[in-house]
């Protein structure tokens, strides 16, 4: 049987709170690559040793002081940091990338949540992230022209119907409005990406990867959006075990969850 590499995306919204959750699921799951979005702490603040604790000794990271952002990727296998497309207008740490040793890239992804007011004119968080969404397309397509690529993240965008708990409710809400989802599938299939999860789970079935901390009992109200991603690109599909597609639902409850569940998918190493 050929080998396979477990390729985990999870914002985890505090690294540092949250090693114990990481190390569980590491533990449980056996992952072999780990990309985490909304680490919230600068590269000195992260939590090297616990990683290499849990067999995840390699990895390259992007922090910064303040603020909800940060991202890092760890790996049982040497990684080696590469330049990162930029997406961000205000600079913030957002995107990073890294190659593993069969060349495979990864490139690990934090879009803007974009505040509660779905219009640019009113709400520059939003703006930022329409310009954020504009940008990836435009970069991507050109970077995808040769390479096998795997792009992950917290996209904060829940691109189709089924990807949210009510499409009519959620139509004016950010993260399921027009603007953003037809900018986001427009980057995606411009640059050539396929869409894992929903080449793995029929387009008319329900897929979620986070639930709001406002709900009294987030698993029995069941309002999701699937705001978290695996792309691949052309190059690296044929690798890709489209069936092994998970969204680890138990990982949202437990102790001092985060709102999102990782997600994870199989390619060969």
């Amino acid at each position: 049987m050929a080998k396979s590499l477990r390729i985990v995306s999870w914002n985890i919204n505090s690294v540092r709170l949250r090693a114990p959750n990481v190390e569980g699921f590491v533990a449980a799951e056996k992952p072999d690559v780990v990309c985490l979005q909304e680490t919230k702490c600068q590269d000195g603040e992260f939590p090297l040793k616990a990683f290499k604790d849990m067999g995840l000794p390699h990895v390259v990271m992007r922090g910064q002081r303040g603020g909800h952002a940060g991202v890092a990727i760890a790996s049982r296998q040497p990684l080696e940091l590469i330049d990162a497309p930029d997406l961000c207008r205000e600079g913030h740490a957002r995107v990073i990338a890294a190659r593993m040793k069969n060349g495979l890239e990864i490139h690990n992804i934090y879009l803007p949540a974009g505040g509660d007011i779905p219009d640019p004119e009113q709400n520059d968080k939003f703006a930022h992230k329409l310009d954020f969404l504009g940008r990836l397309g435009h970069v991507y397509k050109k970077l995808n022209k040769s390479g096998r690529r795997i792009l992950v993240g917290d996209l904060n965008v829940a691109p189709h119907e089924n990807d949210v708990w009510s499409h009519k409710q959620l139509l004016n809400i950010v993260s399921h409005t027009p603007e953003e989802t037809e900018r986001l599938e427009d980057g995606r299939k411009s640059a050539g990406f396929a869409d894992i999860g929903r080449l793995a789970v029929p387009a008319e079935q329900k897929l979620y990867s986070w639930w709001s901390y406002r709900a009294a009992d987030w698993a029995a109200a069941n309002k999701g959006r699937r705001l978290d991603h695996i792309w691949a690109s052309k190059e690296a599909l044929a690798d890709v075990k489209v069936p092994s597609y998970r969204v680890h639902l138990a990982w949202r409850g437990g102790w001092k969850p985060s709102d999102h569940a990782p997600i994870s998918v199989d390619v060969k190493a």
